[in-house]
């Protein structure tokens, strides 16, 4: 019974590691595009996802107990939010940087 539970476990595990590193390679792809929109799609749906989790908080009775677990909630909900946004940000940057090489080349011929 216990080496099913870490099969399974091992299995779930291995399934979450490619699927994070499909989003990162996706995120990649998408904010190389000759269009700045694409690569904003996965850090607004991170940004909506993490809006949801506030929905999930309990009430502890206490308003700045709820303000604070709502903050808490927010800042490390959108972690996964800022990552993508700094990959699109690095992305975007190479791009405008090799665009302006380019019209440099241009420029000297």
């Amino acid at each position: 019974m216990m080496a099913i539970a870490t099969t399974v476990m091992g299995v779930t595990l291995l399934f979450l590691l490619a699927a994070l590193v499909g989003g990162i390679f996706l995120q990649i792809f998408l904010s190389r595009r000759e269009s700045r929109w694409p690569g904003l799609v996965l850090p607004l749906l991170t940004f909506l996802l993490s809006l949801l989790n506030v929905l999930n908080i309990a009430d502890t009775g206490s308003v700045s107990e709820n303000v604070l677990l709502v903050l808490v909630t927010v800042l490390i909900g959108n972690i996964p939010t800022l990552v993508l946004l700094a990959i699109y940000w690095a992305a975007r940057e190479k791009r405008r940087i090799r665009a302006q090489m380019d019209k440099m080349n241009i420029d000297d011929l």
